[in-house]
């Protein structure tokens, strides 16, 4: 990452999202070119296993996919007209508001896909967030994030306003899982499969 964010960005991404959520929603791709690591991460969980889509937004295209595989979907966002829109499409779902900075759902689920939410994290949000976000992870159970390449932070935008992302290094994000009882099973560096974003998934053991 390279271009530095502003001081203060990152405290207004709730607010962002929250005000661009149906133009967010109208613009977001729905070719699903995730599919290959949503497969990756969801293939040890049975139909009807619960799921959870952690910064769910509208839930397109990832909450219909897991909806359609048939898993039991729980979407969970701190955006409310985002979550609004969720649970218009996909009533049989869980919608939760929450934070998954202080994350505390009182349940765990075979797989946790956070796919471009994690990385509006601070640096230091994202370490206490980790742990908290695996310890809703079954044993078996898998986590996906959209993180960056390397360390630091970086400017983004939502149809045009700016965001805050940031990521940590790749042996900081497995030695803070390795804490929490997870394997790092892949980091994929500026992926061509998805457009260039970066993978990390890890398993509980």
């Amino acid at each position: 990452m390279t271009e530095t964010p502003p001081p203060g960005l990152s405290e207004t991404t709730q607010a962002t999202y929250e005000r661009e959520a149906a133009a967010y929603d109208a613009q977001r791709g729905r070719s699903l070119f995730e599919r290959g690591w949503l497969e990756r991460t969801l293939r040890d969980v049975p139909r009807g296993g619960p799921v959870l889509d952690l910064g769910c937004g509208a839930g397109e295209p990832i909450g219909r996919y897991l909806s359609e595989q048939g898993f039991a979907l729980t979407g969970a966002d701190f955006a409310e007209p985002m979550l609004e829109i969720f649970r218009n499409r996909f009533p049989k779902a869980a919608a939760i508001n929450a934070d998954m900075r202080v994350l505390d759902l009182g349940q765990r689920f075979d797989a946790i896909i956070g796919w471009g939410s994690f990385f509006h994290l601070t640096m230091d949000e994202q370490r206490a967030a980790l742990p908290r976000i695996a310890d809703h992870l079954n044993p078996g159970g898998r986590l996906l994030l959209t993180v960056g390449p390397g360390a630091g932070e970086a400017l983004g935008h939502v149809n045009g306003a700016p965001v805050y992302h940031a990521s940590l290094s790749e042996e900081d994000y497995r030695a803070i899982l390795c804490a929490a009882g997870c394997e790092t099973e892949s980091f994929a560096p500026n992926d061509p499969e998805t457009h260039g974003h970066t993978l990390l998934l890890a398993r509980r053991k």
